[in-house]
């Protein structure tokens, strides 16, 4: 019998390709001169990630917005962590006295800020700031309390009211009905899922009709608060706020079963966030997951297309805002199974499904590579719009993609490895964080998926 001839990968030709010389963030940014073309004057370059807590992406993300601020002059990191909490990293990296494992572990949710690669990206910022003469600040652009808590939110709204309304006192249902279903840490999202379950309609329409009432007071009272207080730090008490009514608002959602309505809510809101950060930030490097900055309706299993937070920027600021996307090979990738809970932090990625941006990527070159989307031949150009679905960071699901709407380059990283746990910021974390972290690590040593020193402190 004979055998069928083997047919030859999907590639781009070499004129696509430009290879990346090196991810380490101190490394030479000569290989980086194409950020200059896909940059131009815009105001937002967001740098899209294939899934949460690799190595090769937080060290991308710290080599590009360091290319960014020394040849472009950004002067703003704006990343997918909460934006109540974001306030204490800003702080640090601007010459806050506070030690920095607190700062990653309280300052960033999420488990963000639990890594070692996170903590190399924090010093650079507050070495660089420490002798620029225009400083690079820090902000969170997501919901509060790691999205399992509303407290964060509230003890910020609390605070500045104390100072602008001394008389007000916040309706002590709001806070008792929030702490009923607050959960420490991201690793306890089951139990606050429940917890809001059980709570009786009556007190959920409170708690929602409590913010609301809070939202009409600080709004109605601006101008008598900002005699007590500054304009800066009533608009971020306001904005607190607003991120904790949209947590309110998916908490709803949920109980109707309805995630794309908790997508939605979640986009939108964090795109206002991007647009409050430019009303203090001439320009701004943005990080999130690719399906948070592309320009192209977004799709998870089971869910219809929802409008991501790049299509709402898009709409806002047109050619200001420019995407850099990701696609990834092998390695190990964000577990999204249930047993992520129990410590089972990471799991091992198939090859990229063929026909998929991914493997037509993968096939293009062995190394790390970026492809400028908008100088591409004819050719390429054909060949890329081929590529119809891109792997979505989520277990083996490949969403539906169009490359040349959703992104202006990629940015293709071969194999992908679990990032570096930090001790010191582990240090200050939740009991059931510092528990899920040892399993894992004990799992990732003795397991037969370990890869090297990747899952070493």
């Amino acid at each position: 019998m004979s055998r069928q001839p083997s047919v030859a990968p999907v590639r781009l030709s070499g004129e696509a390709v430009i290879p990346l010389s090196t991810l380490d963030p101190s490394g030479p940014l000569d290989d980086l001169s194409w950020l200059d073309q896909v940059t131009g004057d815009a105001r937002v370059v967001a740098i899209g990630e294939s899934a949460h807590y690799n190595r090769e992406f937080f060290q991308l993300r710290h080599r590009l917005l360091r290319y960014l601020v020394e040849r472009h002059g950004f002067g703003a990191y704006a990343m997918e962590t909460g934006f109540v909490e974001g306030r204490l990293v800003d702080d640090w990296v601007r010459g806050g006295g506070d030690r920095l494992g607190r700062v990653m572990a309280d300052g960033m949710t999420s488990l963000m800020g639990l890594w070692s690669q996170m903590r190399a990206h924090l010093e650079w910022m507050r070495e660089h700031n420490r002798t620029a003469a225009r400083p690079v600040g820090f902000h969170g652009i997501d919901l509060p309390g790691s999205m399992v808590s509303l407290l964060p939110g509230l003890d910020a709204v609390s605070a500045y009211l104390a100072q602008a309304d001394p008389e007000f006192e916040i309706d002590p249902g709001i806070r008792e009905t929030a702490s009923a279903f607050a959960a420490a840490s991201a690793f306890a999202a089951p139990a606050a899922i429940a917890a809001y379950g059980n709570l009786t309609p009556g007190s959920r329409d409170a708690l929602t009709a409590g913010l609301a009432d809070l939202t009409a007071r600080m709004t109605g009272r601006r101008l008598e608060y900002l005699r007590r207080t500054t304009e800066g730090a009533y608009e971020c008490a306001l904005r607190s706020l607003r991120v904790t009514v949209t947590l309110d608002a998916m908490f709803r959602e949920m109980a109707r079963g309805d995630r794309q309505g908790m997508m939605l809510d979640r986009d939108a809101t964090i795109a206002d966030t991007v647009d409050w950060i430019l009303s203090r930030q001439d320009r701004i490097v943005l990080a999130a997951h690719n399906g948070h900055v592309q320009r192209w309706p977004g799709t998870l299993p089971g869910l219809s297309p929802i409008t991501p937070m790049g299509m709402h920027l898009a709409d806002r600021l047109g050619t200001g805002y420019r995407v850099i996307g990701t696609t990834s090979g092998t390695g190990q990738i964000l577990n999204n199974g249930p047993d992520f809970y129990t410590g089972t932090l990471f799991t091992r990625m198939e090859p990229p499904r063929s026909g998929s941006l991914d493997a037509l990527m993968a096939a293009s070159h062995d190394g790390p590579f970026a492809t400028d989307l908008r100088r591409l031949s004819p050719a390429d150009a054909a060949t890329v719009r081929a590529a119809s679905q891109q792997r979505a960071g989520v277990g083996t699901f490949y969403s539906d993609q169009s490359p040349l709407d959703a992104y202006d380059a990629i940015v293709h990283l071969p194999h992908l490895t679990p990032a570096e746990p930090d001790r010191g910021a582990l240090a200050h974390a939740a009991g059931d964080v510092q528990q899920a972290f040892s399993h894992w690590q004990r799992e990732w040593h003795t397991g037969p998926g370990r890869c090297g020193q990747a899952g070493r402190l």
